[in-house]
This record gives C-alpha cells, sequence and structure tokens, in this order.
C-alpha cells in the first residue's frame, strides 16, 4: 500500500525514512549546538579587547607572554568595547573589517559577544576586528570619505596566526593583512595591528608605494605613527590610562625581544638626523620620519596633523625621497590651512635635517 502523487507511487515506508532523515537534519544531536544567526540587521555587538595593549594601560613592564597564558596578564589590562559595523552572520565579518581566516575556530556569536581572553585564539580574531574597525572609523573622523578622499574605505581582509612566524605585513597584492604568532602573537597588540593597517593604508592611496628605500622608511614611519595616534584616540574614547610612554610602539610585543625599560619595539621621538643617522635599514631609518611626524602633531595638534599628514599621501610617488614626500606634506598643509600650519610643518622638517 503507498500514498500516490501525480502518477508516482512512493511507498510508505519510504516516508517514514524521509521523516526521519528530516528530523536529523532540523534537529541537532546532543552536544551539538546549532548556529543561530543574530537578529536581521544586528550590525553591533560586544568584544573584550586590549587597548592598546597591556603594557601601555597597566604600565607594568614586567609582564611576559608565558606562552598565551591567562596569568600572565591581569584581568584590569581587559576591556569590553562596541564591536561595530558587524555583517549579521554571527561571525568577525563587517563594513570595515573580515577575519578571513584564523588558527582554532572562528570566532562566532548568534548575540554578537565575543569575551574571550588571551589563551584563546580567538581573543586575537576580536582584536583584530576591533582595531581595523577603529583605524578606518578614526579616518572617517578625520573627513576621509567625506569632505576629503577616502582611504581604504573597504573591508579590510585579516588572517589571524596563519604566517608561521614573529612577523605580520600587509600584502597589497592579495590586500590581505597577515598577523604572526611567536612571543607575544602579533594580534595581542593592538598598535602592531594598526601599523599593518598604516601599509595597507599607503597602499590604497599609492599604487606600489614603498619603491625605495626612502619610501619603505616612510612607509614604515607612518604605520607607527598610525598606530600610535589611533591608539591614543581608542584610549580617550573608552577611558582607558595610558601608563607608558606614548611614543613608544608595541610595548607588549616589544617585551619578547627587548631588555631594556620601558619596552619598545621602536619610538616615534627620537632624536635622529638625516643623513647621518640613515642606516640603509627601513625600520630604522623610518624612525627619522615618524619623529617629524610626532612633532607635527605637537605643533598642529592631531585632528590637524593628521588630516595633513594622510592627505598629503596621496601625492607621493611610489619611490618617493624623504625630500620630496617632505615638500608635499608642507604643500598640503600650505593649501588645507595656510602660511603658519605649512611653516610649522616646515620647521619639523627641517629639524630632521630632510628639507
Amino acid at each position: 500500500m503507498g500514498l500516490e502523487v501525480s502518477n508516482m507511487r512512493i511507498p510508505t515506508a519510504a516516508i517514514g525514512l524521509g521523516i526521519l532523515l528530516l528530523a536529523a537534519c532540523t534537529n541537532p544531536q546532543p552536544g551539538v549546538t546549532a548556529q543561530v544567526k543574530p537578529p536581521a540587521g544586528s550590525s553591533t555587538g560586544t568584544g573584550r579587547v586590549f587597548i592598546t595593549n597591556p603594557v601601555q594601560s597597566t604600565g607594568d613592564q614586567s609582564l611576559t607572554d608565558q606562552k598565551d597564558s591567562d596569568a600572565a596578564v591581569p584581568a584590569s589590562a581587559y576591556y569590553t568595547v562596541a564591536l561595530s559595523h558587524l555583517d549579521g552572520s554571527g561571525y568577525l565579518q563587517g563594513k570595515w573589517a573580515n577575519v578571513r581566516s584564523e588558527t582554532g575556530d572562528p570566532a562566532y556569536s548568534p548575540t554578537n559577544t565575543f569575551a574571550y581572553t588571551r589563551s584563546d585564539d580567538r581573543f586575537e580574531q576580536v582584536m583584530a576586528y576591533f582595531w581595523v574597525t577603529e583605524a578606518q572609523l578614526y579616518l572617517q573622523s578625520l573627513g576621509f570619505g567625506s569632505e576629503l578622499p577616502p582611504v581604504n574605505m573597504e573591508s579590510q581582509d585579516v588572517r589571524i596566526n596563519q604566517w608561521g612566524q614573529d612577523n605580520s605585513y600587509s600584502w597589497d597584492k592579495h590586500d590581505v593583512i597577515r598577523l604572526g604568532k611567536g612571543g607575544v602573537d602579533d594580534g595581542e597588540d593592538g598598535e602592531v595591528i594598526v601599523h599593518e593597517y598604516g601599509h595597507a593604508v599607503h597602499d590604497a592611496q599609492v599604487a606600489g608605494f614603498g619603491a625605495s628605500l626612502e619610501a619603505g622608511a616612510i612607509g614604515e614611519a607612518f604605520g607607527d605613527y598610525l598606530a600610535v595616534t589611533v591608539g591614543l584616540a581608542v584610549a580617550q574614547k573608552y577611558g582607558v590610562p595610558v601608563k607608558a610612554p606614548a611614543a613608544c610602539v608595541a610595548d607588549w610585543d616589544a617585551v619578547s625581544y627587548t631588555s631594556t625599560v620601558p619596552h619598545c619595539l621602536r619610538r616615534i621621538d627620537k632624536d635622529k638626523h638625516y643623513p647621518e643617522d640613515v642606516v640603509g635599514r627601513v625600520h630604522a631609518d623610518g624612525e627619522i620620519w615618524s619623529r617629524a611626524l610626532w612633532d607635527i602633531r605637537g605643533a598642529l595638534g592631531a585632528y590637524k596633523a593628521d588630516r595633513v599628514i594622510i592627505n598629503a599621501q596621496f601625492g607621493f610617488a611610489p619611490d618617493t625621497s624623504f625630500a620630496a614626500a617632505a615638500q608635499q606634506t608642507v604643500n598640503t598643509a600650505q593649501q588645507m590651512y595656510g602660511s603658519a600650519a605649512a611653516q610649522a610643518v616646515r620647521a619639523a622638517f627641517e629639524a630632521r635635517g630632510i628639507l
């Protein structure tokens, strides 16, 4: 006996089997959690992060990595923050950042709640999403994308712990930031993340930027400067104390490489001078350029300085020299804010021997 549908006869036994199969697909087995997406339109959430890193916020220069141990970092170093512009998928994907691949399980939450500690690989995914998004929002707060040209206004792909070395980089050909592991994993330091985002900014502004030694040094310097200026803005936004020198870059990442205190991967306030302090290495030589940017910030204030510094970069050649890029920055200051601002910018570069 069977049920008749059109001209086909389906055995009753098959109907019973189909019901069982359907039940197996729609009802999760014991111990299996069904993924439920956040409600439609859920573009905001919360996450637990470092701002910008635990050394800077606690002032404790004795902190060490201890193989991702939770015990290595005090609970007071974590901050609960807003995660904005999520796409509603339940993953760390959104309008300005996209955690595309990772080590371990992808962070997922049907309520957009991402509260992990550093012993969990997903913590670094939250850090990457938060800091890339905040960096883009900072650029927009300066007027980029509205009154000024947009700068990297897209969902920036980030790979977490996929680069099997203790190093990170931005790859323009694939438009991806890759964060390395080893020592303190790079994804645990907000300044490392934003530094790499700085390279993505340059790539978006000038195709092939960094084609000469001095252009490469400018790229590293700007990455360091952007890391500091974004980090300070976010710390102010969330009321987080800055208990380490503001000009010290990547304090937390640096504890694995430095023995002197304060721990700094690099600094943007060193008294280096061109050309006698040039050594032919982009990171070291970049400290000449970043000091000029830091002094421009001191003279004009963060808002005007950052608008001038970033807007000027649209006019850089891929293989620019220090002198040519400095003159372009002076010209941009003149166009945006007049002679007094231009003179302040010029003075900063002259103090470094660049102009």
